[in-house]
């Protein structure tokens, strides 16, 4: 089992994650998690746990592991997304053949709200993408 465990792990939390070094090559071979960083992903600080200092290859593993997560988390939020898309549709289909008329009392106007912020926001956007794109006029 010794052999296939990493040489780091990355506990995952709201921001980033805690780093330790495992260490299997003990007299009691058991194994060993030994903290050596606080990362946080939004703003790319690695912070050195207590008065450690971190290697160059610390270093080099954990940026790693930081940008492989930021491009699962965004890969997870263009799923989430697109499984909000599913979910009106379903809704959609739900409020047309199954509602009673007191369900739709209930989540129609926290629905509308949602849907008219949403749409303001997205029409917003893309009416800005349009204009980055569109060429100049000269005069």
């Amino acid at each position: 089992m010794s052999g296939d465990l990493p040489e780091y792990y990355f506990r995952v939390r709201e921001n980033g994650a805690l780093v330790f070094r495992v260490d299997t090559e003990n007299r009691q071979r058991r194994i060993e998690m030994d903290q050596i960083a606080v990362i946080n992903i939004r703003n790319g600080e690695i912070k050195p746990h207590g008065d450690r200092s971190l290697s160059d290859r610390d270093v080099e593993v954990i940026r790693s592991w930081m940008a492989e997560r930021q491009t699962v988390l965004a890969e997870r939020d263009i799923d989430d997304i697109l499984r909000a898309v599913d979910h009106l549709n379903l809704t959609t289909q739900w409020a047309q053949s199954r509602a009673t008329d007191e369900q739709l009392d209930l989540v129609t106007d926290p629905l509308l709200l949602a849907m008219h912020d949403l749409r303001n926001v997205l029409v917003r956007r893309k009416a800005d993408r349009l204009m980055k794109t569109e060429p100049k006029e000269t005069p």
